[in-house]
């Protein structure tokens, strides 16, 4: 049945109708716009239309009771088109009343666009935007669906990878110039490319301001989700309505033309609306008991160290979840997730982890997200650590954390590291026992963190610029900076720094997983030793790319490059089951077989610096045969390491030797040197990998 609302303010007479409660949120229909919202504890809901040149307030029109359906409010506004309003909801409490009064008025959570939001660094006034005009023309376009096998997974952050002047690119800091540097990263090597946070949030949120300076801080990394279905307007060089979701969608479209696949890092364990001293902006308004953990007396639980912890497997909560990732996943196309304290997901409704969290395993069983990559950070801010013992139900991958502090406790040769890497060089199959090595993602650097420059540059870190007195970020990274702490000319401390990056790349990109790199990693990018760069909109957080330019930059370049074309190029580094060393019917080596100076004798001990291991697969003479032999030397001296004969008709070369002159530190492909006769010197704090090719 049709009412009609004749507003005194503005003499219009408005047409209302019973709406349906599916898709929620807000959608064009014949004949006007359907309004659909979830809430199980409201007394009454308002539906507010606002002026979109400067959000007043038009028209305010109550939910019908005899609409509602369950929990859902529905209304259909009849001869209303997309482009006259902006909308929001007014929500009055019932008992017991989480607020006084009525809310504010509140964000659709469901909204898919945010008007108010951007551009970059503006004072938000947010207001949910009524989708409209036509859709985006994805072409031809075809999801890359990579095996785990085939994954290298390359960390970015929108702006900060093309903001810097050096970028080159038409507009910086944005989608669209991220899209120009695509070819970049195709002829890089990587097949993935996971963003930091792209959901809308709002970048004046911090509350530190400049040491230097006095002005506010930026929260630069956008881990503080306002709203969860629509795209950071703030990254879009288009501020046009629809032009922030056109240009992501043109972002995803031509990563997918290059063969490179779309993770998002997202953000579920908490949200922008912090605890009873936030802003009430949606959901706190609509339910707050289901999407938020609650104590026996109302108060926000604080599990993630931000004010709010999500109650992620309340069902309000779950479904509010299940249909933002197939959101993205359809709307947007993106091919994966990566969840941030993903331990929160785990939480049942008394913030106690959960054997098997509902949450977790209907994402991993959902039929819209079975080709979606998901990766969890098993932990959160409680200290808890899940890695190897999240619930996965067959779907989920990890940001191995143990794999990192492994890589950098053995290249600072600390006592038990070799034995410690070695696991970790094979998969980890202590953490993911009859799973193979497709869970793990490798890392050594990632947002959160030193660069890789930096790690090898500073013992401390330097963060006195985020105005918490340096207190912030990890105060331990496992870092060496060679003997001076930060920049310097010395050419001895500049060439064992260097050294040591090529270490930890080439032992990376040769474990078995998934390997991740931190942008800019691959030409030096440095944060000057600022470990904790989330509010770092300034040189800091953004990637100089005319480090390229510089010899340095780009011999390390190139050394990444043909690393990652070796990656490409020899299956036994690729492979998914972990190796074992059982003997096979004509077959030389077992598929793995541990060394030392002398074959068949590695050094497991705890005082141990060198780890030798050659990886095989294949019998003698048959053409999917693949030898490969990696020796490190954690050690300052010199070792010499005599490497069991290659397979018959074959004989060992040298595809990268971290101590070598640049330009031979690593070859080409199918182009390695020859392994002159007799053994292999390693240089002090030095990595070499050898290929058995056949004799011609």
């Amino acid at each position: 049945m049709e009412e009609a609302i004749t507003l005194a303010s503005t003499g219009r007479r408005w047409h209302t109708a019973a709406g349906r409660p599916d898709p929620l949120g807000a959608s064009v229909v014949p004949g006007g716009v359907n309004f659909a919202v979830t809430s199980r504890t409201a007394r009454r809901v308002s539906l507010v239309l606002t002026r979109p040149s400067d959000g007043a307030v038009v028209a305010e029109l109550p939910f019908r009771p005899e609409h509602r359906v369950g929990a859902v409010h529905t209304m259909t506004v009849l001869g209303l088109r997309p482009e006259e309003c902006h909308y929001g909801y007014r929500v009055e409490p019932g008992p017991p009343p989480e607020f006084a009064a009525a809310s504010p008025v509140i964000l659709d959570p469901y909204a898919r666009e945010l008007a108010g939001s951007g551009p970059w660094g503006a004072r938000p006034a947010y207001r949910s935007v009524i989708p409209a005009g036509p859709a985006f023309d994805w072409g031809d376009d075809r999801h890359p669906d990579h095996s785990a096998e085939d994954l290298v997974i390359y960390e970015a952050h929108v702006r900060g990878f093309t903001r810097h002047p050096s970028s080159g690119v038409a507009r910086p800091g944005t989608y669209a110039g991220l899209a120009e540097k695509v070819p970049y990263l195709r002829r890089l090597g990587v097949t993935a490319l996971e963003l930091l946070p792209v959901f809308e949030f709002d970048e004046t949120d911090n509350t530190y301001a400049s040491p230097d300076t006095g002005e506010p801080l930026p929260n630069y990394w956008g881990y503080n989700t306002v709203a969860f279905f629509a795209p950071k307007a703030g990254y879009a060089a288009d501020q046009r309505p629809g032009g922030p979701s056109r240009e992501l969608k043109s972002l995803v479209r031509a990563c997918h033309a290059a063969g490179i696949a779309v993770l998002l890092d997202v953000v579920f364990n908490h949200t922008a609306e912090g605890d009873h001293r936030g802003p009430v902006l949606s959901l706190r308004a609509l339910d707050e008991a289901g999407y938020y953990l609650l104590d026996a007396d109302g108060r926000h639980r604080n599990l993630t160290a931000t004010g709010n912890t999500v109650n992620a497997n309340h069902p309000a909560a779950r479904a509010f979840i299940l249909d933002c990732l197939r959101h993205w996943a359809t709307e947007y196309r993106v091919d994966g997730f990566r969840f941030d304290m993903a331990s929160i997901l785990a939480r049942g409704e008394d913030g106690a982890l959960l054997a098997e969290p509902p949450l977790l395993r209907a994402i991993a069983e959902d039929p819209v997200l079975a080709r979606c990559t998901l990766i969890a950070e098993a932990s959160d801010a409680t200290g808890t650590e899940q890695v190897g013992s999240f619930p996965h139900f067959g779907r989920w991958g990890e940001w191995n954390m143990r794999y990192r502090d492994a890589v950098r406790r053995f290249l600072l040769a600390r006592p038990g590291g070799v034995a410690e890497f070695a696991t970790r060089l094979v998969g980890s199959p202590d953490l993911y026992p009859g799973r193979g090595a497709a869970p793990s993602v490798n890392y050594v650097t990632c947002h959160d963190g030193f660069t890789l420059a930096d790690l090898t540059a500073y013992d401390h870190r330097h963060n006195e610029a985020n105005g918490e007195g340096g207190r912030d970020g990890v105060p331990d990274e496992l870092s060496w900076n060679h003997g001076h702490e930060g920049p310097t000319a010395d050419p001895t401390v500049r060439r064992r720094r260097a050294r040591q990056a090529r270490n930890a790349l080439l032992l990376l990109l040769a474990s078995q997983g998934v390997p991740m790199l931190l942008a800019g990693d691959e030409f030096g990018r440095t944060q000057h030793g600022n470990n904790n760069a989330y509010s770092q909109d300034n040189a800091t957080g953004w990637l100089d790319w005319s480090l390229l330019d510089g010899e340095d930059g780009a011999a390390l370049h190139r050394f990444v490059r043909r690393c990652l074309a070796f990656r490409r190029a020899h299956p036994v580094l690729r492979r998914l089951p972990h190796p074992d060393g059982r003997d096979r019917a004509d077959w030389p080596f077992p598929q793995v077989s541990w060394h030392g100076e002398e074959p068949y004798r590695p050094d497991w001990s705890p005082g141990s610096t060198l780890l030798a291991v050659l990886l095989h697969q294949g019998a003698t003479g048959a053409p999917d045969r693949d030898t490969v032999f990696l020796a490190a030397n954690v050690d300052d001296r010199p070792r010499i390491v005599r490497p069991p004969e290659p397979p018959p008709g074959t004989r060992w070369h040298v595809f990268a030797d971290t101590a070598a002159t640049l330009g031979r530190d690593a070859y080409p492909p199918g182009h390695e040197r020859v392994l002159p006769a007799g053994p292999l010197t390693l240089a002090g704090r030095s990595t070499t990998l050898l290929v058995a090719h056949p004799v011609h």
